[in-house]
């Protein structure tokens, strides 16, 4: 992904020059062309794109270059003029218009990989991740999200920070993060259970996957990298930067995607349900509020309840849940009364 940071950093220094138009489209034209490109080479038969070890996938070549297609439309003003009747974005922002093609080559070319190729087999077949790869995939994703609202070169770390949501939390962003990831954590729990039940099969697959992938940062080390990389450096993306434009459903169906180690499963789906409740939160807080959901949700994950232990958390979730309830109904008659 960070091939794509001088194009990044292109869109931001355009940004109200008289060659912003031009360079809007040389950039979305040249990403699209780029993915177009891929897909019909490898459809080719130049083995460009790994469907897994010594395959080719005719769909997935195919899905890559019609995402191709739809994402090099948004090179045109006038079509993103329509779709920022539906996200909050500028048309004329040669930076919104690459947020949007790098969202919809992201997306489909995720989704096509979902569709036409065993993406659990394929996982299964990489080397496990280490500490060093995990470091590297997520903090790629911090480095865009920085970029891409042009740290700077359009914002100072200040305007940076609050353009991205990141502030000092109120004593109630707290207990709202804590109890939302519990929300989350007892979520994901059933979800979990109703895949063993229904689908037995994928969900052993599923479990197997994750096993592979992350067994080996089980230590204490490991799971501390677990939770706070992709709790901070996702967040400070996905619903820093990117909800802000794109909007709450697509961000979540796009962080969704990304998320292939779970194939098509209740997993999957429920990752889909999580990311739309970040989204709300984020919404209604900060981007701040939805990083320390996010770390407690994972720190849960990897470290687990169970035993005596279900209790005493389901009683903290309670009381949560109702430190929760009172700050917002205090916030709330507060604000009533300054106006």
């Amino acid at each position: 992904m960070l091939v794509l940071l001088p194009m990044v950093i292109t869109a931001n220094v355009a940004v109200g020059k008289p060659w912003a138009s031009q360079a809007t489209a040389i950039l979305a034209g040249a990403i699209a062309g780029g993915t177009f490109l891929l897909g019909a080479l490898d459809l080719a038969g130049a083995g460009l794109v790994i469907a897994g070890p010594g395959l080719q996938s005719p769909g997935l070549d195919v899905g890559i270059m019609a995402t191709g297609v739809v994402a090099a439309t948004l090179a045109s003003k006038p079509v993103r003029r329509r779709v920022a009747r539906l996200v909050p974005i500028d048309p004329e922002s040669p930076v919104h218009a690459l947020a949007l093609v790098l969202a919809v080559i992201l997306f489909g070319s995720q989704l096509a990989t979902i569709a036409f190729v065993d993406i659990l087999a394929l996982v299964q077949a990489q080397p496990p991740a280490t500490l060093v790869d995990l470091a590297a995939n997520q903090l790629q994703f911090l480095i865009l999200a920085l970029a891409g609202i042009g740290l700077y070169i359009r914002r100072t770390p200040a305007g940076a920070a609050d353009r991205l949501g990141v502030t000092r939390p109120a004593w109630w962003h707290i207990a709202i993060a804590l109890a939302v990831a519990g929300a989350f954590f007892a979520f994901t729990q059933a979800a979990d259970h109703l895949s063993h039940v229904l689908t037995p099969q994928v969900a052993g697959q599923v479990d197997k996957t994750t096993e592979h992938v992350f067994g080996g940062l089980g230590n204490p080390i490991g799971i501390a990298a677990l939770a706070l990389l992709p709790g901070i450096c996702e967040e400070v993306l996905f619903r820093g930067a990117l909800q802000p434009r794109i909007g709450l459903f697509a961000t979540a169906a796009l962080f969704a995607s990304i998320h292939t180690q779970y194939g098509l499963s209740f997993d999957a789906l429920a990752v889909l349900v999580v990311a739309i409740g970040l989204g709300v939160l984020r919404k209604y807080t900060t981007t701040t509020t939805t990083c320390m959901c996010h770390v407690s949700y994972n720190l849960l994950a990897e470290i687990g309840v169970a035993g005596g232990l279900t209790g005493v958390a389901a009683g903290v979730e309670v009381g949560l849940i109702a430190l929760s309830g009172y700050a917002l109904w205090s916030n709330r008659r507060a604000a009533r009364r300054r106006s």
